[in-house]
C-alpha cells in the first residue's frame, strides 16, 4: 500500500488523496508511488478519469520538500556550467533506460539526477495517458504542487484563502519539475515570466482570470465538483482522449505546420 496517498474508486473515476503529514510536501517517495500507480492503471479502461486532491482539510500539495532537494544537490555534488550539466543529464537519461546500469548508478551520486527525471517522466506519463487527470486543489499549491496541477488536464480550485504559483525564484532557484514549460503554455509567456520572476502566487479568482484553473468552487465542494467532471469525461473514448492529449501537448508548442502534422497523425 502507498504511504503518501490513498485511493478510492467512484465508478469510473479514481480519486487519489495525497496524505503525507504534516505538510503534504511532494517527495521522491510520493513520485515513485504515483509512478507505480500510473503503471498499474495503464491499459485499465475501467478507469476513465483520475482526480488528484489532498486528504487533510485545506492541504493539497504544498510544494516539493526543499530539504530533500538540498540533500539531493549535496549528494550529487554537481556544480558545473550549463553545457557540462547538460551532458551529465543526457548521459543519465541514457543510463536510466538500461535496468542493469540504472541499478548500479542508483548507488552513486548520479542517483540524485534520476530524481528529476522521475518527476518529468511521471508528468509526461499523465500527459500521454488515455485518462483525464483533474487537479482538485483544496489547499496551497506552490512549487511542486503547482507543477503537479499543471501536469493535470483540468484544474478545479477551492474558493478559499489559498494560492497557486511558482515562488522558487524568491529562494534563488528556478522551477525544475516542468513549471518553466507548462506555466507559459497555460497562461502565456509574458504572464508566466512575470509570475516566476516575481515569485508571485495567485488567489483562486486570479488563477481563474489567468486561465490557470478552469473552475473555482466552494471549498467543501472542490472534490465533488472534480469527481462530477471526471464522471462526465470518463465517458469519452480512451483512444480519443489519448489522441487529443498527444495532439495538444506535443503539437501545440510546435510551429503550426508541424503541429498540424501531429494532429493528422493522431486523427
Amino acid at each position: 500500500m502507498p504511504r503518501t496517498f490513498e485511493t478510492e474508486r467512484r465508478d469510473r473515476v479514481l480519486v487519489v488523496r495525497i496524505d503525507d503529514p504534516p505538510h503534504n510536501f511532494m517527495t521522491g517517495e510520493m513520485i515513485r508511488e504515483l509512478s507505480d500507480l500510473l503503471g498499474a492503471l495503464r491499459g485499465d479502461h475501467s478507469v476513465g478519469s483520475v482526480v488528484i486532491t489532498g486528504k487533510p482539510d485545506r492541504l493539497y500539495i504544498t510544494h516539493y520538500d526543499v530539504g530533500e532537494i538540498l540533500a539531493s544537490v549535496e549528494r550529487a555534488g554537481i556544480a558545473a556550467p550549463p553545457w557540462l550539466t547538460g551532458i551529465v543529464l543526457r548521459v543519465a537519461g541514457a543510463i536510466r533506460r538500461v535496468p542493469l546500469l540504472r541499478d548500479l548508478v542508483e548507488r552513486t551520486p548520479l542517483a540524485a539526477v534520476f530524481e528529476l527525471y522521475r518527476v518529468h517522466d511521471l508528468f509526461l506519463s499523465m500527459n500521454r495517458s488515455e485518462k483525464v487527470f483533474i487537479a482538485a486543489i483544496n489547499g496551497p499549491a506552490t512549487g511542486g504542487g503547482c507543477e503537479m496541477s499543471l501536469a493535470c488536464d483540468i484544474r478545479v480550485m477551492a474558493d478559499a484563502d489559498i494560492a497557486i504559483g511558482l515562488p522558487e525564484m524568491t529562494v534563488d532557484f528556478n522551477p525544475g519539475a516542468g513549471g518553466t514549460q507548462r506555466l507559459p503554455r497555460a497562461v502565456g509567456t509574458g504572464r508566466a515570466m512575470a509570475m516566476m520572476l516575481e515569485g508571485r502566487t495567485l488567489s483562486p479568482r486570479e488563477a481563474l482570470d489567468y486561465g490557470l484553473v478552469q473552475a473555482v468552487v466552494p471549498h467543501d465542494q472542490v472534490e465533488e465538483a472534480a469527481v462530477r467532471m471526471g464522471e462526465r469525461l470518463a465517458r469519452r473514448s480512451p483512444e480519443a482522449i489519448r489522441s487529443l492529449k498527444r495532439a495538444v501537448y506535443e503539437g501545440g508548442s510546435r510551429p503550426l505546420h508541424r503541429g498540424l502534422a501531429v494532429e493528422r497523425k493522431w486523427f
